[in-house]
């Protein structure tokens, strides 16, 4: 198969679990490519995302590694597929990778948890909430930029839609809900459109009340995407550098438990939608 010059985020931890299998295994990458018949060049370059592996190569790999977990075996033969890229490598020259990682990451995501502290979640957003935001940006978007970042956070959208969407669950920090990015209107609006989205059997959004102080979190936005097999779990931490993205069994842990934690802080979804309610008519009166 062909070499790939700037692998997916997919790609890439595809290649990055292969090498995980084979390092149990105690397989130097030269005694890998011997036993595929192949040289360590190839073993490398399938490890780095950067060739093209099919399932057949896939389950080959796992069975000289003697990985004893079929699910997980079949999920990376999963991962292999078509070469045909999403929806957003149409933004690949207009937005930062990390950005187009994460729709990816979203898209292929068997069920996605998120939690948030001074911003609506973006999966949740309407478009004039998030062109106020992405306004707000340091240094400042020019507004041929915003405008491309609204259009992409909209499209990532499409996951919470269709026949089968996954599970997704928002855990929002009330002083999120109080913020007014937009002004009254734009926050009002944007309240109400919570609101209806939650009413959605398969989305679910939790409030933390003011007076919840105790909860472990820094105020960085926090995405766990459920993989086909916990072992292909990920994180995103979202910072002002960009999004960084762990899935290492300690971090999958750590994270896990800091959602657990704080959703256990939470409303429930009855009165989270209540409190929402509430807030959005105060914004509307001023």
């Amino acid at each position: 198969m062909p070499s790939v010059s700037s692998p997916t985020l997919r790609q890439q931890r595809l290649g990055a679990e292969l090498r995980k299998l084979r390092e149990r295994a105690g397989l130097s990458s030269t005694a890998a490519a011997s036993l595929l018949g192949g040289n360590q060049a190839r073993i490398s370059n399938i490890e780095a995302g950067r060739y093209a592996v099919s399932a057949d190569r896939v389950r080959t790999l796992a069975g000289n590694y003697t990985c004893p977990d079929p699910d997980y075996v079949d999920a990376l033969a999963g991962m292999t597929g078509t070469r045909k890229r999403g929806w957003w490598e149409e933004y690949r020259e207009l937005l930062p990778k990390t950005l187009l990682d994460l729709a990816e990451l979203e898209h292929h995501s068997t069920a996605v948890r998120v939690a948030v502290v001074v911003h609506i979640p973006g999966l949740l957003q309407t478009t004039e909430y998030a062109r106020a935001t992405f306004r707000e940006n340091l240094p400042p978007l020019r507004p041929h930029e915003v405008e491309h970042r609204v259009s992409y956070r909209i499209k990532r959208q499409a996951i919470l839609f269709g026949a089968n969407p996954a599970p997704y669950t928002a855990i929002v920090h009330e002083a999120a809900l109080r913020m007014g990015h937009g002004g009254p209107r734009v926050t009002s609006e944007q309240l109400d459109h919570l609101n209806e989205m939650s009413e959605h059997s398969h989305i679910s959004v939790l409030v933390i009340p003011f007076g919840e102080a105790s909860f472990p979190i820094s105020g960085q936005p926090i995405t766990y995407a459920g993989g086909p097999v916990p072992q292909l779990d990920t994180v995103v931490v979202d910072t002002e550098m960009g999004c960084d993205f762990l899935d290492a069994e300690a971090q999958l842990t750590k994270y896990t438990s800091v959602l657990d934690r704080m959703e256990s802080r939470a409303l429930g979804p009855t009165q989270s939608r209540d409190l929402i309610h509430r807030i959005a008519q105060e914004t509307r009166k001023g």
